[in-house]
């Protein structure tokens, strides 16, 4: 597994991250020994970059973390938390707080339910509207100075967002949705977080399990984030998986898979993405991690091109009450 420099300020990360939520949230339910045994074996494959959420399964997932990496050493893991949603115990979202207070409460949970004396990355989970960036970001790097979280993070913002950020502190990555199917970023978002030295950690890399070449209606089950999902509904689907098949016509020629393929577009767009995979078994992790050894020449991106053009999708990534709180889709 390769590593390199997340963003101008960052740590030494893997070229692959792996995306922790489905192990407790958004997908229905997960074995949690498969779960534990997905992160141990990404481990042994060299996957050091491990994210998650705080509001993961309301605190679960930091907790399968924990005993996932039970016995590693330390510096070998990089822990990458997002934070700020606010549930109800019901698991119903409730609002968001970023506010500098509520910065230093959640990360004393996480550091107690990681068992570790730091964070590696801290990031408020998107931006809060009620709140100055700065004023988050800036009870961010109190903590930094403190020694309890070493880099800051960002999710889901806009091009003005990041700048009024990383004036305050550097900013190493942002995290954001990008694949060949969700493609906003490269408007204005890659070339700011470009100009400024920040790195992508790209989730969604295949759109939910959309353009993994595996998708069947059949998985989603009470409680999964795809059963509201416009791209996931009638009418917007079956275009969606007709790209799939242009693009497995790609996969095939190469004799690799069609999640394969999509994962190494994505890390061919440049050594400043890091795609996070969000394989919650072993199986999946195994593929995904094939997509390393994907070479795609100008000839196979083009082809990529041509069997999913930018744009092609039907239906946006959030419903719309979802999408209204990304700052991101200013721009």
């Amino acid at each position: 597994m390769e590593h390199r420099r997340l963003g101008s300020t960052g740590p030494q990360a893997s070229a692959l991250g792996l995306g922790c939520m489905g192990m407790s949230d958004f997908y229905g339910p997960a074995d949690r020994d498969e779960s534990i045994a997905t992160v141990r074996a990404a481990l042994d494959a060299g996957i050091n970059l491990l994210d998650t959420g705080d509001f993961y399964g309301s605190g679960h997932n930091e907790l399968v973390l924990r005993d996932a990496c039970r016995g590693c050493a330390r510096h070998s893991v990089i822990y990458s938390v997002k934070f700020g949603a606010m549930r109800d115990p019901a698991g119903q979202f409730i609002g968001f707080d970023a506010r500098p207070g509520a910065v230093r409460n959640a990360l004393a949970y996480s550091l107690k339910r990681l068992e570790t004396d730091h964070i590696d990355i801290y990031r408020p989970a998107r931006l809060d509207p009620n709140v100055p960036v700065e004023e988050t970001i800036g009870a961010i790097a109190d903590m930094v100075k403190a020694g309890y979280v070493r880099h800051i993070g960002l999710s889901e913002v806009s091009s003005e967002t990041i700048r009024r950020a990383h004036a305050v502190h550097p900013i190493c990555d942002l995290q954001i949705e990008y694949s060949l199917i969700s493609r906003g970023i490269e408007a204005t978002i890659l070339p700011t977080c470009r100009e400024l030295g920040i790195a992508i950690t790209a989730y969604g890399v295949l759109s939910r399990g959309l353009i993994s070449g595996h998708w069947n209606k059949d998985v989603v089950k009470a409680g999964d984030f795809r059963a509201f999902s416009p791209r996931f509904q009638s009418g917007n689907v079956e275009t969606n998986l007709a790209l799939v098949e242009a693009l497995r016509s790609v996969a095939d020629a190469k004799s690799v898979s069609v999640a394969q393929i999509a994962i190494a577009w994505v890390a061919a767009q440049g050594d400043d993405i890091f795609p996070l995979v969000g394989a919650r078994r072993r199986d999946r992790l195994t593929e995904a991690l094939g997509a390393e050894d994907v070479v795609l020449t100008p000839a196979d991106l083009s082809a990529i091109e041509q069997a999913v053009p930018e744009g092609a999708a039907s239906g946006h990534r959030y419903a719309p009450a979802q999408a209204a709180g990304l700052d991101s889709e200013r721009g």
